[in-house]
């Protein structure tokens, strides 16, 4: 397994696997990250200082997963974005390996929340993120274009 940043070539593989994940827990539907308008070139929207996606990609190199952060608000704030992985490598720690990554790379951006919004359709995401300490939240943190999103959570880095 080799963790690094997203790249313009990952583009097409990471958009797929985001789709497909959507698509099979029902999320396929406005108000969800199917329909960002950046999802098909994350490599350019993750290029700008403060933001950075990882992808995940197996021996052979075929992306697997990946997971992201940019500002989120205020400058002490990023979201956590796009953790998904193919469905053959869930449940092997490949999560828990880009989260971790994340929140180091967060804190040493200088971010000191994390802030994060789910589904309730995505009980084992919602299961990872409570083992990991994120605390759940009412409501969000602000606006976002994610208004199907109904679980929302925050995790203080410092």
């Amino acid at each position: 397994m080799n963790i690094r940043d997203i790249s313009e070539s990952d583009n097409a593989a990471i958009a797929l696997i985001i789709r497909n994940t959507l698509k099979e827990f029902q999320l396929d539907i406005p108000g969800t990250a199917y329909y960002d308008p950046e999802l098909d070139s994350l490599s350019d929207y993750y290029a700008r200082n403060g933001r950075r996606y990882l992808i995940c990609a197996d021996e052979s190199g075929t992306v697997i997963g990946g997971c992201g952060y940019a500002e989120f608000g205020s400058s002490q704030t990023a979201e956590m974005q796009k953790l998904y992985l193919i469905p053959a490598c869930r449940g092997k720690g490949i999560s828990t390996i880009l989260i971790k990554e994340i929140e180091a790379s967060a804190k040493a951006d200088g971010y000191h929340t994390l802030y994060l919004e789910t589904h309730h359709n995505l009980m084992k995401a919602v299961q990872i993120y409570e083992k990991f300490g994120y605390k759940r939240l009412e409501k969000p943190l602000g606006n976002s274009p994610h208004t199907t999103m109904d679980y929302f959570f925050c995790k203080k880095l410092t």
